[in-house]
């Protein structure tokens, strides 16, 4: 996989420039749409035998890399292939920070293959590894989190995201004295930096995309950290409607043709086997994780994230493309 980690950078650097002349444009298909050619193309390119195990695009229709979808040259080694193109399409759309454009690979038979759903995640870094359990009440985990930081619940810090599924969390939170970072998007950046040596949280709670959950699963894995997924269905993310109920059926029944579980906590090491994983991201608007995408005189600067688990590296990567 090392060989890998070049080509995979190139990919979300490619996904990223090719979305952020767009920004600001208030379309986020179109900006997806863009992410998405770009990464089909580099994919292609190189010399991997590459399936599309979790992708985007599902839940609200955008473009996407879909899900079985086979990329690659059809030679080299056989690749497990998480995706987001753009983590964060409404930020670009909207002219807001920390979207990304973001991927990991595995080796063949790596990664969780799940459908595009809603995924409950928890991620702590790796001093607390050990002391989660999802399928008990937050407060106590975060109980369990404190200890194992040697901190009092008044200094622990939680990042979560600023949703409507998530207010009973953020409230649950508070009430303990937990400190709350509500974030408008971005639960990948977030469970990266959640793991980082000089992390800004403690830990990472939310509800959001199975994609992102496996992609931050690889970077988590490699950094050290610890974490549980547990895939809902629409009506428990969203409410109980009648038209939310035959999404829901849906999901279910292909959750049940990929041989995965609804409301079953995955652990780390289920959804992600083995260390030798690559995770890539590259700033697309400015963020906490990464810069954006800069104009400069003579072209633009991108900045990348590249982590490889087997060495346990963790690279930021600066680049100047001349137009």
């Amino acid at each position: 996989m090392k060989s890998l980690a070049w080509p995979l950078f190139r990919i979300t650097e490619q996904a990223a420039l090719a979305a952020w002349p767009q920004t600001g444009c208030g379309d986020k298909n179109k900006i997806d749409g863009l992410a998405v050619s770009a990464m089909r193309s580099a994919l292609n390119d190189i010399a991997i035998r590459g399936r599309i195990v979790i992708g985007e695009g599902e839940i609200d229709h955008a473009p996407m890399l879909w899900i079985g979808e086979e990329v690659g040259s059809g030679s080299g080694p056989e690749v497990d292939i998480a995706v987001d193109p753009i983590e964060g399409t409404r930020m670009v759309a909207m002219g807001q920070s920390n979207a990304l454009a973001v991927m990991a690979f595995a080796p063949r038979g790596s990664l969780l293959h799940a459908p595009d759903m809603y995924m409950k995640k928890l991620v702590v870094n790796r001093q607390a590894k050990g002391v989660i359990n999802l399928a008990h009440p937050l407060a106590d985990n975060l109980r369990h989190v404190a200890k194992a930081l040697g901190k009092p619940l008044e200094r622990l810090r939680m990042a979560t995201l600023d949703k409507p599924r998530l207010q009973p969390a953020i409230a649950e939170a508070t009430q303990l004295g937990v400190k709350v970072f509500a974030l408008p998007d971005g639960d990948v950046a977030a469970s990266v930096l959640a793991c980082l040596q000089d992390n800004p949280y403690d830990l990472m709670y939310t509800i959001g995309g199975a994609p992102e959950g496996v992609i931050s699963a690889c970077a988590v894995k490699a950094l050290g950290g610890d974490m549980q997924a547990e895939l809902i269905d629409f009506c428990e993310a969203k409410g109980d409607t009648a038209e939310h109920r035959l999404i829901a059926a849906r999901e279910r029944q292909r959750c049940a043709e990929m041989g995965v579980e609804v409301n079953r906590v995955y652990a780390l090491d289920e959804l992600v086997a083995g260390n030798n994983v690559l995770f890539s991201a590259t700033g697309v608007t400015g963020g906490d994780l990464v810069n954006g995408i800069q104009q400069v005189a003579k072209g633009v600067r991108t900045q990348t994230l590249l982590i490889g688990g087997a060495d346990r590296t963790c690279n930021i990567i600066d680049s100047l493309h001349s137009w």
